[in-house]
């Protein structure tokens, strides 16, 4: 029978290495795995993590294999491309970061050396490598041997289980196929179905089988995730041989353009949050309780769904959505921009996301692509969507595509009517525009193209622990984050046909790139901080309004010093009643209106205790009356700090400080901002050095070149920026000595009138 005994321990590392060794190495860093060489570079800033290829080594006895006529290794994730020897031979080569892949171990020693190179560099083939966070290098999920009889369950195709479970539901009771793969035709198998411990359905067959359940129980969501057994045994001349097994699901789903989605037969909207996987300095490299925290956050937050973004996530985390009946979007890293030369890495990543899945019941959605036309659209993109369309189609006929497309995308543009359903990712409110402009977008996409589901796939703005009683766009304060979010509840709410709606992001995350809101290499829109110990105040604005446990919450806990005499408190609550105190005095007691959130004002003199109350539940604060703003809740900007006084903004004329809508309305402006455009796209890569050599990219947010379709998007979501906010984003891309050269020859060109 099957065995599996896991080699994370007792590995070397080295980052200098330059090819596999012939013994084990004693200079090499020693380590556990998982393990990743970017947990620190790669959450720093600067877009200088390391990228390169580095090797593993384990000595491997053979007394220590696991028992069995053949033997595989197991490698659940290592990122991005990969080459694996045995004893100094190349046996398997990987390019994919976030899915499983074998390689079966032939000739045996009784020592062994185990040898993996691995690659994160950058290269025009395998996916992602152009994209919004950091690409950690490394071996960052387990590491196992698999001992099997000569006959056994497939193990060389794509990673998969090789047990395929399809339920279809009729009326009460359910008809189960089951599919297994494996090589010996003379072999028999025997399937069982396990409800609650004990075996209510057997039989023997070839290599799949029929059953009906009776009074099926249905994986219901939240309310009831209910799972079933499949178990295969394998028998060859009458020995059992080999065994698999996997759980599944029994659901129905649709999504209607009008209802949205619909779970076992009812109305089921799906409103959640994305994840990004990766943690303070161990980057991807996450232990089983690390996947459980951020399941309980989720849920203690009232989501019923998640986008599992940019990539295949790990086995654990799907398995604890199926447990807790979370609704799952999972996709590859076909993201930001298309390679011509990545069109087979975009099918492999595909076939592996959907074997090694396939019998999962939390997954609804196969996401095929993820902003890909931020440097415009053309025909090898579109032919390769609509390949990848029609191969899960044939893979899995019980689940739909979709992908999520970029905001300045057009709604008529080919590639969007692709896919099955559709999802866009806008920020009206937070990189241009304001936040009323959401729920009208969708207006007139619902109502132009009534029978495709619509959903908004992200939608976010940044907070860290900066504070203000003015919230306004782009000050990276949680106040503004949590009016931002309140503002686009009370959107959605309003539009039940919104098939899915996910939150960019549940966690903050890395992004080595980024320099914004005075931390470098962070993107900040989680709702819930990089290390999970600080939920923002936006996180119970969503509790509120989606779970049904009572809850009550006091905002601006972290924001005590306040200038104005009379301030504004907000408290969250789901109750229908609250009553907030101050110093043990009733400011009021309000009734819970269309939306869960409560607003009072509150004169601000020495120090104030607040208390909110409804029913037995209660949150407390303190607020203090100050002379002048507390520094600390000020953003200090990093990198080319240019202060207010420093910008030259002559009356009447145009600076740094006015929108590149505004200054594009101009025809000296216009010039201007050519001027602009060629700085940065000698900046971001797109010149050459002293050398003749192409330059790197900078410090943009997306880490790539810039291109006149990328420019011509763009501009229609960054018009309502300030030139000064757009290269506070760029992260250092331009001197400080630049920008003023910009401002300067703004300077001399009259601003429109209003």
């Amino acid at each position: 029978m099957r065995n599996i005994k896991v080699i994370n321990s007792g590995w070397v590392f080295s980052k200098s290495a330059k090819s596999v060794p012939a013994s084990l190495p004693t200079d090499w860093q020693a380590l556990d795995l998982p393990y990743t060489w970017n947990g620190k570079d790669g959450q720093d800033g600067g877009n200088d993590y390391y990228r390169g290829t580095c090797y593993f080594a384990k000595e491997i006895k053979a007394d220590e294999l696991p028992d069995g006529e053949v033997k595989y290794l197991q490698f659940d994730g290592v990122n991005s491309s990969c080459e694996v020897f045995w004893n100094g031979k190349s046996i398997a080569k990987h390019d994919g970061g976030y899915s499983t892949f074998r390689a079966e171990i032939k000739e045996i020693a009784d020592t062994n050396l185990l040898t993996v190179a691995v690659d994160n560099s950058s290269n025009d083939r395998v996916y992602p490598q152009n994209a919004d966070f950091t690409f950690y290098g490394g071996i960052y999920r387990d590491v196992s041997v698999l001992g099997v009889s000569k006959n056994h369950f497939d193990l060389d195709y794509y990673g998969s289980p090789a047990i395929m479970v399809t339920p279809k539901i009729k009326g009460a009771d359910a008809e189960i196929e089951i599919k297994t793969f494996f090589k010996n035709s003379d072999c028999k198998v025997r399937y069982e179905i396990i409800a609650d411990g004990e075996v209510i359905a057997s039989k023997e067959d070839g290599d799949s089988a029929e059953f009906e359940i009776k009074n099926v129980h249905l994986w219901d969501g939240l309310r009831d995730p209910y799972l079933y057994t499949a178990k295969a045994t394998l028998i060859c001349d009458g020995e059992e041989v080999d065994r698999v097994s996997t759980r599944f699901g029994c659901r129905t789903f649709q999504i209607d353009p009008e209802k949205g989605f619909i779970l076992n037969g009812r109305e089921y909207p799906l409103r959640g949050v994305s994840r990004h996987q990766d943690r303070p300095d161990i980057g991807n490299a996450l232990l089983p309780e690390h996947h459980k925290e951020d399941i309980d956050l989720i849920l203690e937050m009232g989501a019923n769904t998640i986008r599992l973004a940019h990539y295949q996530h790990s086995q654990v985390f799907y398995d604890l959505c199926d447990e807790a009946g979370l609704v799952i979007w999972a996709e590859i890293p076909y993201i930001s921009s298309h390679m011509n030369d990545g069109y087979d890495n975009t099918i492999s990543q595909m076939k592996e996301l959907v074997i090694q899945n396939y019998n999962h019941p939390s997954i609804v959605v196969w996401g095929l692509s993820n902003e890909i036309t931020i440097a415009g659209s053309n025909p090898n993109l579109v032919k390769n969507h609509k390949d990848l369309n029609d191969l899960v189609h044939k893979m899995d006929k019980t689940r739909l595509t979709t992908i999520a497309a970029v905001s300045m995308c057009s709604i008529d543009d080919e590639y969007i009517h692709i896919s099955d359903v559709l999802s866009y990712n806008h920020y009206f409110g937070w990189y241009g525009g304001d936040t009323s402009m959401n729920g009208p977008w969708f207006d007139n996409f619902h109502k132009k193209y009534p029978n495709k589901p619509i959903g908004l796939s992200e939608y976010g703005c940044e907070a860290l622990n900066w504070h203000t009683s003015t919230p306004a766009q782009g000050d990276y304060t949680e106040e503004y984050q949590a009016y931002y979010h309140e503002e686009l509840i009370k959107q959605i709410a309003d539009r039940p046909y919104l098939w899915a709606t996910h939150v960019w992001n549940m966690f903050d995350f890395a992004a080595d790139a980024r320099s914004e809101g005075g931390e470098n290499g962070m993107n900040h829109k989680g709702l819930v901080t990089f290390d999970r110990k600080y939920k923002k105040d936006s996180f119970y604005a969503y509790q509120a309004w989606l779970s049904d446990k009572p809850m009550i919450h006091l905002c601006g806990k972290r924001y005590i010093d306040r200038v104005e005499d009379v301030t504004k408190v907000t408290v969250y609550s789901n109750c229908d009643e609250v009553e907030l105190f101050a110093n043990g005095e009733s400011v009021g007691k309000q009734k819970k209106g269309k939306y869960p959130f409560f607003y009072f004002d509150v004169k601000n003199v020495g120090t104030t205790e607040l208390k909110a109350v409804a029913g037995s539940l209660e949150d407390t604060g303190t607020i203090n009356k100050v002379d002048a703003q507390n520094e600390a809740y000020i953003m200090k900007e990093e990198g080319q700090v240019i202060n207010w006084f420093e910008i030259s903004t002559p009356d009447g004329y145009l600076s740094i400080n006015n929108t590149i809508g505004d200054i594009m309305s101009t025809f000296g402006g216009k010039l201007v901002m050519l001027k602009f455009v060629l700085m940065l796209k000698n900046a971001m890569g797109g010149g050459k050095d002293e050398n003749g050599k192409e330059k790197k990219g900078g410090g943009a947010i997306v880490g790539f070149k810039i291109t006149p379709a990328m420019l011509k998007n763009f501009y229609g979501m960054a018009k309502g920026f300030t030139v000064k906010r757009a290269c506070s984003m760029l992260g250092g891309a331009l001197t400080k000595e630049q920008i003023l050269e910009i401002n300067t020859k703004l300077n001399k060109v009259k601003a429109p009138k209003k």
